[in-house]
C-alpha cells in the first residue's frame, strides 16, 4: 500500500472523494484483471466471485462519483492515480491457477481488511471534519464488505483439501 503526495493534514473533502474513488477504480480493474485470469484458467466459480467484487466496486465508485459531482460539479481533480497503489486492491499474486471460491473470497476479504486499515490509519493525520467522517464512513463500509464476503465464505462447503502446490508441475530438465 503506497501514497505518494497526499497531505492527509491538508486533504479537502473533494480531494478525499477523488482519492476514495480512485481507490474504488483501482481495486474495479485489479479485479477484472483477476476474474479474467481466473477465467483462462479455467476456475469459473473463482471468475464468478471476482466479477461479482467487480461489480461491488464499480457500484461504490459510482455512488462516491456522484456525491463528488453534486457537490464539486465539474472540478478538476487534484488526486491522481499515480499517487496511489494498492490500497484496497488485491494483491496480484493472490490469483492462483487452480483456485478455489473460498481462496477467491479470504483474497478479497483481506482487500477489504487492508482497506479498512487504510482508512483507520489516516485519521489522526485528518484535521477537515467532514474528511474525517467521510473516512469514518469509508472504514465503515469496508467492515460492510467485509461482513459481505465472510457471509459468502459461510455458504461454501469446506475446501478439497488440496492445496495450491498440489497443481504445479515439477521443473523438467530441457
Amino acid at each position: 500500500m503506497a501514497i505518494r503526495g497526499i497531505d492527509f493534514a491538508k486533504l479537502s473533502l473533494m480531494d478525499a472523494l477523488d482519492l476514495a474513488i480512485l481507490v474504488e477504480d483501482e481495486a474495479r480493474e485489479r479485479y477484472e484483471d483477476l476474474a479474467a485470469q481466473m477465467e483462462l484458467h479455467r476456475t469459473p466459480e473463482a471468475a464468478k466471485f471476482f466479477r461479482y467484487m467487480v461489480e461491488n466496486e464499480a457500484k461504490h465508485g459510482r455512488e462516491l462519483l456522484a456525491r463528488r459531482i453534486q457537490r464539486f460539479g465539474d472540478t478538476p481533480q487534484a488526486v491522481t492515480r499515480a499517487m496511489i497503489f494498492d490500497i484496497e486492491a488485491p494483491d496480484y499474486d493472490a490469483a492462483r491457477a487452480f483456485m478455489s471460491p473460498r481462496n477467491a473470497m479470504k483474497a478479497a476479504l483481506a482487500s477489504e481488511v487492508k482497506a479498512y486499515e487504510f482508512f483507520v490509519a489516516a485519521l489522526p493525520a485528518l484535521t477537515d471534519p467532514e474528511v474525517r467522517a467521510l473516512f469514518r464512513e469509508l472504514g465503515d463500509e469496508e467492515v460492510d464488505h467485509q461482513n459481505l464476503v465472510n457471509i459468502e465464505l459461510a455458504k461454501l462447503p469446506p475446501d478439497s483439501g488440496l492445496s495450491d502446490e498440489d497443481f504445479v508441475d515439477e521443473p523438467a530438465a530441457q
